[in-house]
């Protein structure tokens, strides 16, 4: 029998990959202070100090799943929140007294798609989603002018039109988050994702840029553990790797004298042209390190903030920083970066990420995570729930409720 998958398609793809795997950028192993495109090493907050601070970090984060049925009947469904830690304790966000539970999530009402119309509908819902019409009005603009795209091609499809009010109500929470009442100049907002948008135009999302980091005083970080620039950089990362274990760490002035908990941290700002490489010529807008002609707010960072033994590659994250943070005088054209700021951000970012279940992430994201994702059997979940309150009416004959919910592919 034939393999479905020709192996010179396999073969291709373990090529691209090795090559990939092996390029180097000529980063050096060893940074300078004065060239923040080097490694800039500094130590990890001690463990039994992490939660000695006040300030709170709060994470977003959102999820999209649909399904379709033979008889055209088809569920969709987004949703995104929110959770607080301060002093290594969770927070209430929301107003119930769920034991539990203490984010706040949204979650729309329409979820039934059978036409356009109620892919419309879905749009619309989102627009009157209170943290999306605070957004709005902070942001002065309608809705047409703020997205790059009309309703029309937003819900040309079900999947395009999830992930669009998934990305915007994630922004929204950003806004919403940095006008809470307990918020203070300090704090961290973390997204699950970059700091940029193809929904949003970027003069808006620098509005939101300037005003968290100059008006706000609070920190967002844009956080990614899957990301195209981490294969760029995979030759990089296993030569810094090798030397703070090897070398650097025989010599270094550790003020923590457990040799268990002495462990170095890393960062260094991504150039452009392993930006360009890992997103491909046509990126060069997404990767732009500018507040004009780009997507976002953003300053791509590699960062290692915490280490794993033998597993190179999986402790590295790429770390999105506002702009106004990292180039204060960006606004006019003044390129020096802030490394003062900068290493105090990464060195707070590790109060966060020595949680033993996902060493060099940070938890709080991990329980975002946990609170909004629509996991493979929200399915089963809305088609019981659904069911139950069609056999509760007994408008319906049974067997034709269950043959609209009939998966006909499980019966080949």
């Amino acid at each position: 029998m034939e393999d479905k998958i020709p192996q010179a398609a396999i073969d291709l793809i373990a090529q691209h990959i090795n090559q990939r795997n092996n390029k180097s950028y000529g980063i050096p192993v060893l940074g300078n202070p004065s060239n923040p495109e080097t490694p800039q090493v500094f130590e990890i907050i001690p463990f039994d100090q992490i939660d000695n601070s006040d300030s709170h970090f709060y994470a977003i984060d959102g999820s999209y799943n649909s399904h379709s049925f033979y008889n055209g009947v088809s569920i969709g469904l987004y949703r995104c929140g929110y959770i607080c830690f301060q002093s290594g304790k969770q927070i209430r966000m929301n107003n119930h007294d769920d034991p539990v539970i203490f984010g706040k999530t949204y979650t729309p009402q329409n979820i039934l798609i059978t036409c356009d119309e109620h892919l419309f509908a879905i749009y619309d819902e989102l627009l009157c989603l209170t943290p999306v019409e605070n957004f709005m009005n902070f942001l002065g603009s309608e809705p047409k002018d703020v997205f790059p795209y009309d309703r029309d091609i937003i819900c040309s499809s079900t999947s395009k039109l999830l992930s669009f009010c998934q990305e915007i109500l994630e922004f929204s929470l950003i806004y919403e988050i940095s006008c809470r009442d307990e918020i203070k100049k300090g704090d961290f907002i973390l997204r699950d994702g970059p700091l940029r948008s193809v929904n949003i135009k970027q003069e808006y999302l620098v509005r939101l840029g300037k005003f968290l980091a100059i008006e706000k005083q609070v920190f967002i970080v844009g956080i990614t553990k899957n990301s195209p620039i981490k294969l760029e950089l995979s030759y990089t990362f296993k030569q810094i790797d090798n030397y703070l274990q090897d070398k650097l760490k025989l010599q270094y002035p550790f003020k923590h004298k457990d040799p268990k908990g002495q462990k170095l941290c890393c960062w260094f700002e991504v150039p452009e042209d392993v930006l360009l490489n890992a997103y491909g010529g046509t990126g060069s807008m997404y990767t732009r390190k500018a507040i004009k002609g780009g997507r976002g707010f953003g300053l791509f960072f590699a960062s290692r903030l915490d280490y794993v033994e033998k597993l190179q590659n999986y402790d590295w994250v790429i770390v999105d920083i506002n702009l106004f943070d990292a180039i204060p005088n960006i606004v006019k054209d003044r390129k020096k970066r802030d490394y003062d700021k900068l290493q105090s951000i990464f060195y707070e970012l590790t109060r966060l990420t020595q949680e033993h279940y996902i060493l060099g992430y940070p938890f709080p994201l991990v329980e975002a995570h946990n609170l909004v994702t629509l996991k493979s059997d929200f399915k089963e979940e809305i088609i019981n729930r659904v069911k139950h309150s069609m056999y509760s009416t007994q408008l319906m004959d049974h067997i034709d409720i269950e043959n609209m919910f009939l998966d006909i592919h499980s019966r080949f």
